[in-house]
This record gives C-alpha cells, sequence and structure tokens, in this order.
C-alpha cells in the first residue's frame, strides 16, 4: 500500500491566489433575508412571504424541487417573481422586473458589506477577483451592472447571460480559470448552491458553500484561507 494513498495534493491546501465569487445571495443580499423589507415595499401585510429556501427548506417546496434537480434555479425564481408581481395585482413579472420593483434603485446598496470588505482586501493582497454567476446580466440588467461599484472591482465576470454556459457544466469553471489567468488548484470558489460547489470541486478548484444560514462565519472563514487579516471580517456584514 502507498503510504501517500491518503494524503491530499498539496495545491489543496495552498493559499489561492483567486478569488471567485457568484453574485447571486453571495455577493448580493439574497431575497430570503429580505422577505420583510419586501413586504414593506410592496403593501404586503406583514409574514406573508414565507418560503425561506436554503435558510430553512422545509418552508419552501418549491426549493426543494431545484434541489432535485426537477427545475432550475432560473425556473424557481421566474416563478416566484410571477407569484410576487400577482400579490399586488401586476401580471407578467420576470426576475428583472421583480428586481427593479424591489431594489435596483441603488446599485451601490445590494452588495453585502462584508463582501465588499474581502473583495477590496483580496486585491489590496495581490489576489485575483472574479465572477462567475448563471444569470447576472439577464436577472438585474445590464444598467445596473454597469452602476454597481463591487462589479467594477472584479479582474473579470465570466456571465452565462452571454455564455450560455450553466455551471455545474465544467465549461464555466474553466472560463473563470481562464479569465482570471489562475490555475483552478489555486482559486477559492463561494457559492450558496450544493451542486455549484460540487462542479467546482470536480473541476479542481478549492471551495467554500457559501451558507446563508452563517453569513458572517463565511466571509470570515474565507478571509482565514485567503491569509487575510480576520479582524476586518469579525462579525461585521
Amino acid at each position: 500500500m502507498n503510504p501517500n494513498s491518503n494524503k491530499e495534493s498539496p495545491v489543496s491546501h495552498a493559499r489561492p491566489e483567486a478569488l471567485l465569487l457568484d453574485f447571486g445571495n453571495v455577493i448580493s443580499v439574497s431575497m430570503f433575508e429580505r422577505h420583510r423589507i419586501t413586504e414593506s415595499e410592496l403593501g404586503l401585510p406583514a409574514g406573508s412571504l414565507t418560503w425561506l429556501g436554503p435558510i430553512d427548506p422545509s418552508t419552501d417546496a418549491l426549493w426543494q424541487s431545484m434541489q432535485r434537480d426537477e427545475i432550475s434555479e432560473r425556473d424557481y425564481w421566474a416563478q416566484r417573481a410571477r407569484e410576487l408581481g400577482e400579490a399586488v395585482g401586476e401580471s407578467g413579472w420576470d426576475m428583472l422586473a421583480m428586481l427593479k420593483r424591489l431594489r435596483q434603485q441603488v446599485p451601490s446598496a445590494v452588495a453585502r458589506p462584508g463582501i465588499k470588505r474581502l473583495v477590496h482586501a483580496a486585491r489590496e493582497h495581490g489576489l485575483r477577483v472574479g465572477i462567475l454567476s448563471n444569470e447576472l446580466e439577464l436577472f438585474w440588467g445590464a444598467d445596473f451592472m454597469a452602476r454597481m461599484d463591487i462589479v467594477q472591482d472584479m479582474h473579470m465576470v465570466v456571465d452565462a447571460t452571454h455564455t450560455k454556459i450553466l455551471k455545474p457544466d465544467p465549461r464555466a469553471y474553466a472560463l473563470a480559470c481562464e479569465g482570471l489567468g489562475v490555475s483552478a488548484g489555486r482559486i477559492l470558489f463561494l457559492d450558496d448552491q450544493f451542486r455549484n460547489i460540487a462542479g467546482a470541486h470536480r473541476a479542481g478548484l478549492q471551495t467554500q458553500f457559501f451558507d446563508l444560514r452563517d453569513v458572517d462565519g463565511c466571509i470570515a472563514a474565507a478571509a482565514a484561507r485567503l491569509r487575510l487579516p480576520l479582524e476586518e471580517f469579525a462579525c461585521r456584514t
């Protein structure tokens, strides 16, 4: 038996040279976390939005269906957008229409402050930073993205709105590696979807699941893996 057979590749523990982020729910504050604000903005009764997705899957049969690959993530959000539109007496809402109505007026307010600090610190310490998203411009719109500060801080963006290659397709991760100019094993990838984390792991990237139940902890853990000063990220999201 090879005595080294149970040892992991040294690259898996090497300091990453790049940080790769999903956009929706990782960079941006999730819809699930904003239910009370959404109710107020749309004039809905308090407590009427009960679907909590990854925060509490037991409340969200549609989310569970997506996790079983019965519907896509785009299908999930298309239905939620339609439901919210109908709740306020408007038909034909898609994700872009919903986001324009709810929070596209102030692009700089969408991103998590803790993620902004993580991105800035990574850049200051010489790391490459990028976005790998399945529906960035599709959901948010080109004008919004052009006005969003954190997007301008990225070295590159790979958006399936244009590439038509969705995570967890291995080609999506290959495009991100090429755009960052860094080998897969030297990139730390954060995503809130297990399927996308699994796809990145298969593609050879270092990975960290972004758990919406512990946003502070996830940001601090990413900072630690990137060898960034932890005091900047302690409970400040």
